[in-house]
């Protein structure tokens, strides 16, 4: 009698053991979570709600481990997406700017962690990028703190803000500082669709079309007057031993080559200098090199970027560059500073210099 019983609290003890071990029912039904996303512009580039307005017919990427899914803004720039399986989620968004059509609207938001039977809500804010996805970044050209004048680090900063690989097979980096007699450097002289007073062109080995020249998404390309440390030279001053490319003028027996670094190609036989850029006031201009006939003007169309900085806020000579290029411009930094002039945000492009650039120290020649 005593072994059946013990036989009984047994089977009840495994039991209990067994049930308490076993997997307990979902509660919910993966596949039922929500997606509730505003995207707001404003025009002021700073996120304020009251300012903001509702991006409407901009496309908007959704991706996670599911794979991706494409929806599109309704009029008040709202898009719900229901019947999400419970992941980590990406968005992007795109949108042409309303009235520039070198620009287009971006937004990213990463880690969403959408649950199943839940609704997450959120707003982003998109900002402008060149539509070309290459701009000028960074222009460091007020030289080190010194007081022997030496201004030979600068350095000119690309960067690809787009989300694919673009190429500089045969692009052109210009110093426009030329045609004072007329509008002035960067203006359309003759209302021709050009820019003109061009003085210095150096450009990328190859012809436009090529791909053999990559600058991939998010990737920042240094291109250096001298691509050499010199802090070797002046203490204060930066290393651009590792620049990407350095300007190199063949028809200069004194030019500085490092045969580590790849050279950007002077395309003018009678500028024997190096390429060097004002200290304080200058137009700097990158095209993508279909028109390099160069000496009568650059075909606006083929203009990549552009960037005009002043050291005076109110110059008596007033903003030149063509407005197609930049509206703006740049208040520089003094001469000798160690300063430099970069975007707020890589690859951030109003065509406004003004709106776009900041001053930093010290320069960051490959980064941000």
């Amino acid at each position: 009698m005593e072994m059946k019983n013990l036989s009984i609290y047994y089977l009840i003890f495994l039991s209990l053991i067994l049930s308490s071990c076993a997997e307990k029912p979902p509660v919910a039904v993966d596949g039922e979570g929500k997606l509730e996303i505003v995207v707001l512009w404003d025009s002021t580039y700073s996120e304020n709600p009251v300012t903001s307005l509702p991006v409407q017919d901009a496309k908007v990427f959704l991706s996670s481990k599911y794979g991706l899914k494409l929806a599109v803004t309704d009029l008040n720039g709202k898009i719900i997406i229901e019947n999400l399986p419970t992941a980590v989620y990406g968005l992007s968004i795109r949108k042409q700017h309303p009235i520039d059509p070198n620009i287009i609207l971006i937004g990213v938001k990463q880690n969403l962690d959408v649950v199943s039977g839940k609704v997450l809500v959120d707003t982003i804010y998109v900002n402008p990028i060149s539509s070309t996805g290459i701009v000028i970044n960074e222009i460091y050209s007020a030289g080190p703190i010194n007081n022997i004048f030496y201004f030979y680090d600068q350095f000119i900063e690309l960067y690809n803000g787009s989300d694919s690989v673009r190429y500089l097979d045969g692009a052109i980096i210009m110093r426009v500082s030329g045609n004072n007699d007329g509008k002035g450097p960067g203006a359309d002289e003759n209302d021709d669709g050009d820019i003109d007073g061009v003085v210095y062109a150096f450009k990328f080995p190859g012809y436009p079309g090529e791909k053999n020249i990559p600058i991939y998404p998010k990737q920042f390309i240094v291109c250096a007057v001298d691509a050499v440390n010199h802090k070797n030279m002046i203490s204060t001053s930066i290393d651009l031993s590792n620049a990407n490319w350095e300007f190199y003028n063949q028809f200069s027996p004194e030019d500085i080559d490092n045969p580590n670094v790849p050279n950007l190609i002077n395309m003018f036989s009678h500028r024997t200098q190096d390429f060097l850029i004002n200290l304080v006031s200058d137009v700097i201009v990158i095209a993508d090199g279909r028109d390099s006939v160069l000496l009568d003007g650059v075909d606006i169309s083929t203009i990549l970027d552009g960037v005009e900085y002043q050291l005076n806020p109110h110059p008596q000579s007033k903003k030149t560059l063509d407005i197609r290029v930049d509206r703006g411009y740049v208040l520089s930094p003094p001469r000798y500073s160690g300063r430099s002039m970069q975007r707020k945000e890589a690859g951030f492009d109003t065509n406004d210099s003004g709106t776009d650039f900041e001053i930093i120290e010290p320069p960051t020649p490959g980064k941000q």
